[in-house]
């Protein structure tokens, strides 16, 4: 199966310029890849850097050195954090991400949320608008939210909201960070379904996630951070 996302050597270490110029290293000379179809999820104790690591995956962190590649189409692209142009490039058509928290912009209503990635992405309104009410059915989001802006609702809808958003683009790489955190039983399996049919249509997924039966239903490899962490 193709490499969709590789990692080469990669370190970051954060500088507090406001605090003397302190630097805080958190991993050093870390290497990875993941593969069409494949779910990678990340482990280690908190502050081990697993949130840097998917955050720099995306394009929120350049690294300190090393590169990170993401397939789009026939070939790697550099991950460029310097270069917007590549960094939006690469997140319209080729890498997803789903936060553990919902930035709520607001009076900008659910379905306009989360069919804004899948309409920038190159699928047409009807089309992201049939598929968004229908997943968002599939993980108990009701119809009467769906034209409210979603700053009052639960932490639990709202994450909801933002799986739907990742998910609906069909994205080759998708990147989640605790995506069934604050969810009861029944929506945890939900996204489970999602992540394991996005696998079978060949998405490479790189996940963070604590919950041990999760992380056993979606998980084809374990990486543990720790084994680059400078911290260690």
């Amino acid at each position: 199966m193709p490499i969709m996302i590789e990692v080469e050597n990669l370190s970051k270490t954060f500088i507090l310029h406001t605090q003397g110029g302190i630097r805080l290293p958190v991993f050093d000379t870390l290497n990875l890849s993941v593969e069409s179809g494949e779910c990678l999820c990340l482990t280690g104790p908190s502050g081990a850097g697993k949130s840097t690591l998917l955050r720099s995956l995306y394009g929120n962190y350049a690294p300190s050195a090393g590169a990170i590649r993401v397939r789009q189409g026939k070939k790697m692209v550099a991950m460029d954090p310097d270069n917007p142009r590549v960094v939006m490039a690469l997140r319209r058509k080729a890498i997803g991400y789903v936060s553990q928290f919902l930035r709520v912009i607001p009076r900008v209503s659910t379905i306009d949320i989360v069919t804004t990635p899948a309409i920038a992405s190159g699928m047409e309104r009807e089309v992201a608008i049939a598929k968004g009410q229908a997943l968002l059915t599939s993980l108990n989001v009701s119809e009467r939210l769906w034209s409210l802006a979603p700053a009052t609702f639960s932490g639990g809808e709202q994450q909801r909201i933002n799986v739907a958003r990742g998910f609906l683009p069909g994205y080759p790489v998708l990147l989640l960070d605790e995506p069934t955190a604050s969810l009861d039983a029944e929506n945890r399996d939900r996204v489970v379904d999602l992540i394991l049919r996005a696998k079978a249509d060949g998405s490479a997924v790189v996940v963070i996630v604590h919950d041990t039966d999760v992380r056993d239903r979606i998980a084809d490899r374990l990486f543990d951070v720790t084994r680059y962490s400078e911290a260690a």
